[in-house]
């Protein structure tokens, strides 16, 4: 097919241009979509709507669907065309068949081919500038002049009659090209701000899929160990099922069997006695007493001594041993607890010792070195590298390594804070308190019950109005996640931070009020 016969098979039965979005009916008619839309709204509240083209008609007004193929087909044709061609605008005065404009002429408010554009007239007042539709943009709406000059002041575009007159006077003005070149650079240092804030946003939604696969990865693999673990557990309470309930019959025979014994033998002296008591009833009854008289005695009727005491040993024996049954299933329970906890790693309560050599010269610190107190007098201590300068310690114990935790007892506590920290963190300033630095993180409680965890001096709140009497902190080193935990009716987790960790960890207190104190119970 020939470029001008391909050229007016694309062309929109409306407007006579290229297709722009071209949509197409139920018809198989194909239009502009704005064309077709502009159609359609004309024809509303006619009750009835009709293809531009053959008049097919519908009560509905039709859905628009777009025609993705003639889409690609427009594209690949204006890919082909020269530029003018690809902005869609043609020259006015080409009545015949559409040939793409090179000019367009502000004076004139009209486009123009390379053929028009040689006949058209070369005076100044004729401005011509790159194809365009936005004529009458151009021009100034109230003098009908060519926009020539931008006023700074109130960023504005203005004719040479406006510059003049007293609504522009004495206002600093710029020729149009001027002042959108100092736009456009504006413009390039705003894109170039733009553009670094979509890559580092991309970076971070890189890092944060990176952090979500690797969290879907070590969900699904927790999973599959909770799902071997529990399945193990089954398996151990149906084995530990079957121990207990053979003991139960192991011992209930011991017992029953000696009883069974027993029952036999007094069936049988049973059967003796009723036999004996015929026999003296029928000699109570007879009237001869020479026979009576010549009948043998019957002998002792009562249990034997040896009798009675099987019989003795047979109570004695008592019921089931229900002690020794209890035991065995103990002993199997803290056998699979323990099995869980080798499963997991789960070490108890590490034993935290405050170091008093760190502590503020405020803090108390018992003897047992496991309570700090905030004291309204001074402890005198010498002042040593080590010591903080606030109502802060750490304790003796640094971990490196492994899964531990350990636990505070703050009911006698108002605001206080719980965490851990580098031995590298500053002892003296506002920046030595734990959470107001890189090197620490805490759980800190205000009044109200109000609980955030700070790290680094940012503040993340993370519970309101929890009555809390002890708080939980768990540290997987390798992981680098340290998490608090408030103990209330439920053990409730706060938050966790997850950082590389850099240095060894030390467990840290900090007392805020007079006679407020914290006990480490791990």
């Amino acid at each position: 097919m020939a470029s001008a016969d391909l050229r007016q098979a694309l062309n929109c039965s409306i407007c006579r241009r290229i297709y722009t979005d071209p949509v197409i009916l139920g018809c198989g008619h194909n239009f502009c979509r704005v064309c077709i839309e502009r159609v359609l709204d004309t024809q509303e509240g006619s009750g009835v709507y009709t293809c531009p083209d053959c008049r097919a008609e519908c009560q509905e007004r039709p859905a628009l669907i777009r025609n993705i193929t003639l889409c690609k087909i427009v594209g690949s044709f204006l890919s082909t065309q020269p530029d003018q061609e690809k902005t869609g605008i043609f020259c006015t005065y080409c009545v015949d068949s559409p040939v793409p404009a090179a000019k367009s002429c502000l004076h004139c408010e009209a486009s123009l081919c390379d053929n028009h554009l040689r006949e058209h007239s070369k005076s100044a007042e004729h401005v011509l500038c790159d194809p365009t539709t936005a004529l009458g943009n151009r021009k100034c709406s109230v003098h009908k002049k060519i926009l020539e000059y931008y006023c700074t002041e109130d960023a504005a575009c203005i004719c040479e009659s406006c510059r003049l007159d007293r609504e522009h006077h004495g206002h600093q003005v710029e020729m149009l090209d001027e002042a959108s070149e100092k736009k456009k650079e504006k413009l390039r240092n705003v894109l170039q701000k733009l553009t670094t804030m979509r890559e580092d946003n991309e970076k971070r939604v890189q890092s944060l899929q990176v952090r979500r696969r690797e969290g879907q990865g070590k969900a699904a693999g927790v999973t599959e160990r909770v799902t071997a673990l529990f399945r193990d557990i089954r398996r151990q309470l149906e084995d530990l099922e079957k121990r207990v309930l053979s003991e139960i019959s192991r011992r209930e025979q011991r017992v029953s069997l000696p009883v069974s014994d027993l029952i036999q033998q007094l069936e049988i002296k049973k059967d003796e006695l009723s036999g004996k008591m015929r026999h003296i009833e029928e000699l109570c009854n007879m009237s001869d007493p020479v026979t009576v008289l010549q009948e043998p005695d019957t002998g002792d009727l009562c249990y034997t001594k040896d009798r009675k005491r099987q019989y003795s040993q047979v109570y004695d024996a008592g019921d089931l041993d229900v002690g020794l049954i209890s035991e065995t299933l103990h002993t199997g329970m803290s056998d699979i607890i323990r099995g869980i906890n080798v499963y997991f790693f789960m070490q108890g309560p590490t034993d935290i010792v405050l170091d008093v050599t760190t502590a503020g010269d405020y803090i108390q610190i018992s003897g047992d070195r496991k309570t700090a107190s905030r004291s309204h007098k001074t402890m005198n201590r010498p002042e040593t590298p080590e010591r903080f300068q606030n109502d802060q310690v750490i304790s003796t114990r640094r971990f490196s390594s492994g899964r531990h935790y350990w636990e505070v007892d703050v009911r006698k506590s108002g605001n206080w804070r719980v965490g851990m920290c580098y031995p590298s963190i500053d002892r003296g300033g506002d920046q030595s308190l734990i959470g107001n630095n890189n090197k620490s993180w805490c759980l800190c409680k205000k009044w109200h019950n109000h609980y955030s965890v700070i790290h680094d001096n940012t503040e993340i709140r993370v519970a309101d109005d929890i009555p809390c009497d002890r708080v939980r902190v768990y540290l997987d080193y390798e992981a680098g996640q340290l998490s608090f935990h408030v103990m209330c009716d439920t053990i409730r987790h706060l938050h966790t931070y997850t950082a590389t960790l850099t240095e060894p960890l030390h467990a840290a207190l900090y007392v805020w009020c007079i006679n407020d104190c914290i006990t480490v119970s791990g």
